[in-house]
């Protein structure tokens, strides 16, 4: 067994017994890629911090449910991406939510290479772009292809069947594709 993966056991047994010490070294190791996850999905910085919170609260209060059948991070990331999904759709129902503010923006790195930075550029378009598409698409495209998941576990996620899901994700490619080859005016 790895150091880190004895280390995060030990860490997760003193977050049971109440440890609060524990549980701040469990939040500084995950806070910061929970909260990329949760801006991406609900795209207000703010907003995904809430969520991000609620998240490790919820985590720990039901750290007696983690089996340790994946790992804690894949365990808190579902967590977190339950908690967004299910404030975007509160914010769906509600109307409010803002088209222009979708994803957090890549930095640009002034000292990288030309490689380097016309694949930063590339990413950056493709991050732009991604805002311009429908809420459905956008969401289903950063779940499979920024956060990893497949089409079964993203149609879960976004209570979908599996068809759907597939037809989504297809049209979704399609559309950012259309937007990143169309001419710009």
């Amino acid at each position: 067994m790895s150091r880190q993966k004895e280390d995060i056991e030990e860490l997760l047994q003193s977050c049971k017994q109440g440890n609060r010490r524990a549980q701040m070294k469990v939040y500084d190791r995950y806070y910061r890629a929970m909260y990329n996850t949760a801006v991406r999905i609900v795209k207000d910085p703010a907003t995904a911090e809430d969520i991000m919170q609620e998240s490790f609260l919820s985590a720990f209060t039901r750290l007696h449910t983690f089996k340790g059948e994946v790992t804690f991070g894949s365990w808190l990331k579902r967590i977190v991406i339950n908690n967004s999904i299910h404030h975007y759709r509160k914010q769906q129902k509600r109307q409010e939510v803002g088209l222009e503010s979708v994803l957090y923006k890549v930095e640009d790195n002034d000292g990288a290479s030309t490689d380097h930075g016309s694949t930063e550029r590339m990413a950056q378009k493709v991050m732009e772009t991604m805002k311009q598409l429908k809420d459905s698409y956008r969401v289903s495209l950063t779940l499979h292809l920024i956060e990893g998941y497949d089409y079964e576990e993203v149609s879960e996620i976004m209570d979908i069947s599996y068809g759907n899901c597939r037809t989504l994700i297809s049209r979704a490619k399609e559309s950012l594709r259309k937007k990143l080859t169309a001419p710009q005016v």
